[in-house]
């Protein structure tokens, strides 16, 4: 299943809840997507509804994570 994460296309075995493939995403990467913001299609999608909404073939989805530094 073909998706758009972050202006890049990615294929993604099934669909799969937002909040399993933050999780997936966060280990693959070895960084702490909990606090990022998630937008599919352009709608933000609040942290509280990971667990309801599935991806699906062709969302185009961008993961923002904020980081300090000085």
């Amino acid at each position: 299943m073909k998706i758009i994460l972050n202006g890049k296309e990615e294929n993604i075995e099934k669909s799969i809840l937002i909040s399993e493939f933050i999780q997936n995403l966060s280990d693959e990467k070895e960084i702490n997507l909990s606090k990022a913001l998630v937008l599919i299609n352009d709608d933000l999608i609040k942290k509280d509804n990971w667990d309801k909404i599935y991806l699906k073939e062709n969302d185009h989805v961008e993961i923002l994570c904020f980081v300090s530094g000085g």
